[in-house]
């Protein structure tokens, strides 16, 4: 096996690379790893380069016509969902370009979705504000058991809450674009599944609504307005994945005026969001800062992911996870 050159391209939120380690360690166990410094010159640190590994995505235009002009043609991104990064010119200019799969941080992001639906069942937010005041046996909890929950998109995040939903007793409802197989419908019992074409009844009926999508120009708010407001009063509103899947201004006017039953958002159209908003002061929404796909689990699977790929370069052989085109799950 060749050994590589690889150029790390750090975070742009500087914080984030204290937790990049992990990535470090794994591309480095068979190849040279150096890291970008972009304060320096670009140009001279990627003459000699093999391959790029880009943490989180961010390359710019720029670094790329300098990396082509450096024969360069490989670069790895270290994310699963692809709407903030440069692909399409990437790929005009010839490179190969790869992500971590979302089977990488389906677990992650599952077990978050079903945090949010356990906190919401739990009135989480008003009983540690009662605790906080001593006051005992308030609010009385919901049950989950025998709520239907619609997963709109049913890949791998969508797969792994419908395990995690179903041992908790809910009717499992799956949306998706494909069709899903009779095995994986009889897997996790799934009572009722749709294509887009039965989104809207659905999502009038469902208990719960928890969306696992890529953002793209077709799925950008589809969870519309309209759909918003034919949910039922109770509907629970999960969103783990894009910010955009979701029509937010509609959500945060439903949860404000009590026309929905709560949400729980990790995601938004725009990061960090407005944290004074008056939504997230409701004691039926639970936000978190765009961390659930971004567990330790997560972040090693993505690691061991970039270092095998280096492997395959180093060999000769296809890397995997190459995008060719519109990714639509998570």
């Amino acid at each position: 096996m060749k050994r590589l050159r690889a150029l790390i391209m750090p975070h742009p939120v500087e914080h984030l690379n204290s937790e990049r380690p992990w990535l470090d360690e794994e591309c480095a166990r068979n190849h040279e790893v150096t890291l970008l410094d972009r304060s320096g010159d670009v140009a001279a640190q990627m003459a000699g380069i093999d391959a790029i590994v880009d943490f989180g995505g961010n390359i710019t235009r720029d670094e790329l016509d300098i990396a082509s002009a450096a024969g360069i043609d490989f670069v790895q991104m270290v994310t699963n969902g692809l709407d903030h990064c440069e692909v399409e010119y990437a790929r005009s200019l010839g490179f190969t370009v790869c992500h971590c799969p979302s089977n990488l941080s389906a677990e992650s992001l599952a077990q978050n979705a079903m945090m949010f639906i356990l906190m919401l069942a739990g009135r989480y937010r008003e009983a540690a504000a009662n605790f906080a005041k001593g006051m005992l046996y308030k609010p009385r909890s919901y049950g989950v058991a025998g709520k239907s929950l619609l997963i709109v998109g049913y890949g791998a995040s969508g797969v792994e809450l419908a395990r995690r939903a179903h041992a908790c007793g809910m009717r499992i409802w799956a949306n998706d674009i494909r069709d899903i197989s009779s095995d994986e419908r009889d897997e996790l019992s799934l009572e009722r599944v749709g294509g887009p074409g039965e989104l809207a009844s659905m999502v009038a009926e469902a208990d719960v609504i928890s969306v696992h999508l890529h953002l793209t120009d077709a799925t950008r708010h589809v969870i519309s307005a309209d759909l918003i407001a034919s949910m039922k009063p109770t509907a629970w509103v999960i969103n783990v994945a894009r910010g955009e899947l979701i029509d937010e201004t509609a959500l945060y006017q439903a949860l404000l005026d009590g026309k929905i039953g709560g949400a729980g958002i990790d995601v938004f159209g725009v990061e960090p969001p407005p944290v004074d908003h008056p939504v997230f002061q409701l004691p039926t929404v639970i936000a978190t800062p765009h961390t659930a796909g971004g567990s330790e689990v997560t972040m090693k699977n993505r690691g061991v992911f970039c270092g095998q790929n280096l492997d395959r370069l180093g060999r000769g052989e296809e890397p995997l996870g190459i995008v060719t085109g519109v990714l639509v799950k998570t």
